[in-house]
Order: C-alpha cells, then sequence, then structure tokens
C-alpha cells in the first residue's frame, strides 16, 4: 500500500519545479554541511568510493561534484574486440529484446513505442524496426557517467520534454509508457554496425543531463521537441571511440539502447535484473 501510495504522489508534485530546487541544493558549496550529506549518502546507498579518483568525502565542493565523480584509471577495463559491444553504464538491466511491432517491453502488462521514445520521429523508429533494445536502469549508488557502448560518429541529438517519473523497478510495473513519457535527451551515432540510439532518461530530482560535445542539455526544460544534427565527415565530425564519456546524469536515471535489425546479439549470459559495469561485453556485433 505504501509503495502505491508513492507512486500517487508522483502524480501530484510539481515536478519540474521540485527538480530546480534540488538542483540548487545539489549545487550548493556548503563546506562541512556539504561533507556531511555526501557521507551520509556514502552510508546510505554503499557506495564504494575506494574506485574512485578522489576517495575523500572532504574533496568534493558541492553534491553534485561527489555524484558524478570519476573513477580511478583502470577501474572499468574496455574489451578492445571490435565485434564486442561494451555497457554503457554501472546499472542494472531492467529488461532487453526484440522490438516486435514497434513496441518495447517494459515489465510484465507493459510496453511502450519506439516511436513516441525517439520523440515521435518515425523516419529514425523505422531504423530499429525488428531490431533489440536494452533498458539500464541507474541506481543511486552507481557511478553516474554514461560511455561509448562501441565506436561512434554523433549524427543526431534530440532533447524531448515530459515528466519526471521515478524510473525504479517499481514505478516501471506500475507507470505505463513510462520511459516514453520521462524527459530525455536521444544521441543517435553511425556505428560500424548501423545506427545505435543511446537514450538517456531523466527522473525524479534529476538535476541535469549532459553531454560531452554540448555541455547540459537540461535544464533549461522547455514545451517543445529540439533537435541538434551534426556533420558525420570532415573536421567538425564528432567521433567518440568505445569506452569514451558521453554524457553524464545529476542524480541519476536510465539508459536505453536501440540497435537496428540483424546488426547484434546480446552476450549469453545476460539477464533481467543483473547488475553490470561499465566496459564489460554486452553484445555481440553479427558480421554481414
Amino acid at each position: 500500500m505504501l509503495d502505491k501510495i508513492k507512486i500517487g504522489l508522483q502524480y501530484c508534485i510539481p515536478k519540474h519545479a521540485l527538480t530546480r530546487l534540488m538542483g540548487k541544493l545539489a549545487a550548493y558549496e556548503g563546506g562541512k554541511l556539504t561533507t556531511t550529506i555526501i557521507r551520509w549518502f556514502i552510508k546510505q546507498y554503499n557506495v564504494n568510493m575506494a574506485e574512485a579518483r578522489i576517495p575523500d568525502p572532504a574533496a568534493y565542493s558541492t553534491f553534485n561534484s561527489f555524484f558524478v565523480r570519476e573513477l580511478m584509471e583502470g577501474a572499468r577495463p574496455i574489451n578492445n574486440d571490435s565485434h564486442i559491444i561494451s555497457h554503457p553504464a554501472d546499472a542494472c538491466v531492467s529488461q532487453f529484446g526484440p522490438i516486435k511491432a514497434g513496441r518495447l517491453f517494459q515489465a510484465k502488462g507493459h510496453y511502450f513505442n519506439a516511436c513516441e521514445l525517439l520523440g515521435g520521429d518515425s523516419d529514425l523508429a523505422d531504423k530499429f524496426m525488428g531490431g533489440k533494445f536494452a533498458t539500464l536502469y541507474l541506481s543511486p549508488s552507481d557511478y553516474h557517467r554514461v560511455h561509448m557502448p562501441c565506436d561512434g560518429v554523433l549524427r543526431q541529438m534530440i532533447y524531448v520534454p515530459g515528466d519526471l517519473f521515478s524510473v525504479n523497478p517499481l514505478t516501471a510495473a506500475n507507470v505505463p509508457n513510462l520511459f516514453a513519457r520521462n524527459e530525455r535527451v536521444i544521441c543517435v551515432f553511425d556505428t560500424e554496425f548501423g545506427l545505435l540510439a543511446q537514450v538517456l532518461v531523466g527522473a525524479t530530482i534529476v538535476g541535469s543531463i549532459e553531454t560531452v560535445w554540448a555541455g547540459t542539455v537540461t535544464p533549461p526544460t522547455g514545451p517543445e521537441i529540439r533537435r541538434w544534427n551534426y556533420p558525420t565527415t570532415g573536421e567538425q565530425a564528432i567521433n567518440l571511440k568505445k569506452g569514451q564519456e558521453m554524457g553524464r546524469f545529476k542524480l541519476g536515471s536510465t539508459v536505453i539502447n536501440l540497435f537496428p535489425k540483424d546488426s547484434i546479439r546480446f552476450v549469453e549470459n545476460m539477464q533481467p535484473h543483473q547488475v553490470t559495469r561499465m566496459g564489460q561485453p554486452y553484445a555481440e556485433r553479427l558480421v554481414k
């Protein structure tokens, strides 16, 4: 009953106002107070600071700088096999599988539409019909930088306004069309196996979604879908290598990957609710 009440309350909270407030607090340089909050968070969520490049909580001037902390060099080895696609984030596999009739499986009894997820772009959605998807949930304890699962050249970025529901397993099981309703940033890359969509989904009190090429994409929020197209050749092209950072969440969320038909197969031991680490084998590129 308590869980259902929590979900119901999300319909009543002015989510973007709450996000702005929490974002300001997370960016506040509070000295000892900030350090106390960070230490509480580490203990509450069992954060492994031994793998952080800067393990001392007092070294972070804001909660945000702690939340998007870097890892020490070598903490996440990247598989260098060009046929192997690596996990883009420390996360938990929410769901994965085929894109059937343009729909992705969310949870028991719930599906969502690929075209809606991609901001209503039917031409882009068509590129993934019959393909595969994976939804990866980043918990509060996770490392919150998102990396490239493979080499890619940025083709397009799309900002889609929306709600800010929590994206934990409870809401995924109870809020219809969750990932196609929340605010999100869609990044489309050319790769050796075809297009890759890496979708960064916002959630309750996500302070911002950022990319390495554009900086902070949201906030500010807006009522309209925005699109940016990028050159894929020449000096202005944005080329990112497998394992390279491509974005980050301040106060965390979900990454969804879309792959074209007959382009990849997931590793055999992948299962729903499996904990992942960035750089671990995720899928294998199919040779054509």
